[in-house]
């Protein structure tokens, strides 16, 4: 089984989601450990890039104040990979395919694997084009995750055959935001993955309250957080962390009750 799997052995995984470098890469690395301390199940770790499609307002903000202070791709390795002996949940980045394709796909994969992160998500990159990067990943042991969305519709079978990790089911359409009513046919699309692979599948977009995580944990294996808790992260700047914990351990309860 894959590490990434073991996040939802027996349980509703519950999957934060950080932008690295917002406010510092000394907050984010504070904001790992307390994730995990507060029972995050897997952990997303956004590598900031200035054009990033799927994301709303918060987490573009966010992008750009990291990108600001001076973070990148190599110092975001280099924080992670110092991490490596004291994070013991599977972690992902996610990224868009130009900063990948930037920094070269090969070392990049290498890198990633080197700081013990067990994945990538690139929302840039449909189904069809994911050949381009799966090889290099694959080579380093590495899963890449897809994502299906409610438009995907006579493609999520295909997809979720070839899955791996987990399914990243997108529970709208649009970009990344908080949401406050959560309407899609997210339960079909979900039933459609399992027709074909007994993948775990998780819930990301959207999501803010405890009541929606529990809700959407309660039909799938997990609920995915970024907006809120970035939007945490941009209230208070570097004394964010003792509140970004009791939001994640909130919502691990909520979704440990689905």
């Amino acid at each position: 089984m894959s590490k990434i799997a073991d996040a939802f052995q027996n349980k509703k995984a519950f999957i934060p989601f950080v932008t690295a470098g917002d406010p510092s890469l000394d907050t984010t690395r504070e904001v790992l450990l307390a994730m995990q301390e507060a029972g995050a199940d897997l952990i997303e770790i956004g590598i900031p890039f200035s054009d990033p499609v799927a994301e709303g307002p918060v987490i573009q903000e966010a992008d750009d104040r990291a990108l600001a202070a001076g973070t990148t791709t190599d110092k975001i390795f280099d924080m992670v990979k110092e991490l490596k002996g004291d994070i013991h949940i599977p972690m992902v980045f996610m990224t868009y395919i130009n900063p990948i394709y930037a920094y070269g796909t090969q070392r990049f994969a290498k890198r990633t694997a080197e700081c013990g992160v067990c994945g990538v998500i690139v929302p840039d990159v449909p189904f069809e084009e994911k050949g381009e990067i799966l090889d290099a990943f694959h080579q380093e042991g590495l899963e890449v995750i897809s994502m299906i969305a409610p438009t995907s519709a006579e493609r999520v079978k295909m997809i979720a055959k070839e899955a791996e990790g987990f399914v990243y089911c997108v529970s709208s359409l649009g970009v990344t935001g908080v949401r406050s009513e959560i309407n899609s046919n997210i339960a079909e699309l979900i039933e459609q993955v399992r027709e074909v692979n007994d993948i775990p599948c998780a819930i990301g977009f959207g999501i803010s309250t405890p009541e929606q995580a529990k809700k959407m944990a309660g039909i799938s294996d997990g609920a995915i957080v970024g907006s809120a808790i970035v939007k945490i992260v941009a209230e208070y700047g570097k004394d964010c962390v003792s509140h970004v914990k009791d939001y994640v351990y909130q919502m691990k309860m909520a979704v440990a009750e689905a």
